[in-house]
C-alpha cells in the first residue's frame, strides 16, 4: 500500500514539473528586456538651447510600438524623466516609426520602432555636470504576439559646459 502511495504521489508529481521545465524553458527563450538603452555621457553648451540623445536598441526579431501607433487599442512608446535641477527640459522629439503588418494581418500597417532608434531631448542646462532620470514605457512584439508592457530605468548624463 505504500508503495503504490509512493507511486501515485511521483506520478502526480511528474505532470507540474514537466510544465514547470516546460515554462522555464519558454521563459529562457525569450529576452528578459526587448529593448536596451545605451547611455552615453554628452557635453553641450551652459545657457544655450542644445539636443541631447537618448539611444534605444530594439533587439533582433522583435519590434516595440512606436509614440504614436495607429491604433489607440496599442501601447505606445512613451519616456518620461523626471525635473532635475538646473534643467530646463522642453518636448521630447520621437523619430517616425516604420510601418509594419503581421503576416496574419497583412493589410494592417502598424507604425513601429525596429533596431536603433533615437529620442532627442531639447535642454538648456547651467553649468555643470547634469543627471535626469526616468523611464521610457514600452511594448514589445514578434511576428507572432505580443508581450505584457515593460518598463526600462532611464538615466541621462550630460555637461554643460
Amino acid at each position: 500500500m505504500k508503495l503504490f502511495a509512493l507511486a501515485a504521489f511521483l506520478a502526480a508529481s511528474a505532470v507540474p514539473m514537466g510544465r514547470a521545465q516546460d515554462v522555464a524553458f519558454e521563459n529562457a527563450s525569450k529576452p528578459k528586456t526587448y529593448l536596451v538603452y545605451a547611455a552615453e555621457p554628452q557635453t553641450i553648451a551652459a545657457g544655450k538651447r542644445a539636443v541631447v540623445e537618448l539611444h534605444f536598441k530594439v533587439q533582433d526579431g522583435f519590434h516595440v510600438n512606436s509614440h504614436t501607433p495607429k491604433s489607440e487599442l496599442l501601447i505606445p512608446t512613451n519616456l518620461k524623466l523626471d525635473a532635475a535641477d538646473g534643467v530646463k527640459a522642453a518636448a521630447l522629439e520621437y523619430p517616425a516609426g516604420v510601418p509594419y503588418s503581421f503576416s496574419f494581418e497583412p493589410n494592417e500597417k502598424l507604425d513601429v520602432y525596429q533596431g536603433a532608434f533615437i529620442v532627442k531631448l531639447p535642454v538648456m542646462a547651467t553649468r555643470g555636470e547634469h543627471v535626469l532620470t526616468g523611464t521610457l514605457r514600452y511594448q514589445a512584439c514578434d511576428h507572432a504576439a505580443c508581450y505584457p508592457p515593460k518598463t526600462l530605468p532611464v538615466q541621462v548624463m550630460f555637461t554643460a559646459k
